[in-house]
């Protein structure tokens, strides 16, 4: 009897290891299962304004786009920007929704050939045709105070680097045209993974599952392949967060 009560034990101890690993996939980023300590840096995470969400880039490697630029001035000095820093008219900085807080970009007008060299320290501006908020002093600089608003180029740069000749700035390499994918998943158990990318691939051409290892962890990340170029992606992933992977982060390659 008693041999027969400890088969019996076992048996249910082996199916109770088998199941733990087969429970239904959670849609949800790596970031927040347990065991996994990395935390998502705040400047990371996407954001909602007015209904749209942004998602901001892991890097500015060779981030440049043609656009509207406006600026911001009295209203917003000394108050504190998205950074943590208090906003100085008076200093070179800008808002960008999606560049890394903290990148040097370089603004040049289009309409007069005038340059300006800005830190990204501030989110903005939230208008759909304009992609850069100026400080003050930047737009004063550009010559578009009176006017508001002026078609610029934004070029990435990367930290400032200071020789005999003053401070330098070196382009980096050009991120805009990678594979970018939305990471909808991580697990723990290869078999959660496998089974939420076999029902991703119904909707999906293109699903990758690939391992990381944390310490003596090894976790299954699940990435939906959206498209070579950044624009399209981040517009693909916006529409993708609206439905059940309102979790998922971008992913470049």
């Amino acid at each position: 009897m008693k041999n027969k009560m400890k088969k019996f034990l076992y048996i249910i101890g082996v199916l109770i290891a088998l199941t733990s690993c087969a429970r239904p996939p959670k849609l949800a980023p790596e970031y927040s299962y347990e065991g996994y300590s990395k935390i998502v840096p705040a400047w990371l995470k996407p954001y909602t304004i007015d209904g749209k969400t942004y998602f901001p880039l892991p890097s500015a490697e060779g981030y440049e786009e043609v656009c509207i630029a406006s600026w911001y001035g009295p209203g917003f000095h000394q108050n504190q920007s998205s950074s943590g820093e208090i906003y100085d008219m008076h200093d070179f900085t800008a808002a960008h929704k999606i560049l890394p807080l903290g990148t040097y970009v370089l603004v040049k007008n289009l309409e007069n050939n005038k340059e300006v060299v800005v830190r990204i320290n501030d989110r903005g501006p939230f208008v759909e045709d304009r992609c850069i908020d100026l400080s003050y002093a930047a737009a004063k600089e550009l010559g578009i105070i009176g006017k508001g608003l002026a078609k610029v180029k934004v070029i990435a740069l990367s930290e400032g680097i200071l020789t005999d000749g003053g401070i330098a700035y070196k382009n980096i390499p050009n991120i805009k045209f990678r594979e970018f994918y939305l990471q909808v998943g991580a697990f723990k158990c290869y078999q959660n993974a496998l089974k939420l990318k076999l029902e991703l691939e119904k909707e999906f051409e293109k699903v990758n599952i690939e391992t990381f290892q944390k310490d003596n962890t090894i976790f299954y990340r699940v990435q939906v392949y959206l498209s070579n170029d950044l624009n399209s992606a981040l517009k693909l992933a916006e529409e993708l967060k609206r439905g059940k992977f309102k979790s998922a982060f971008l992913v470049a390659k």
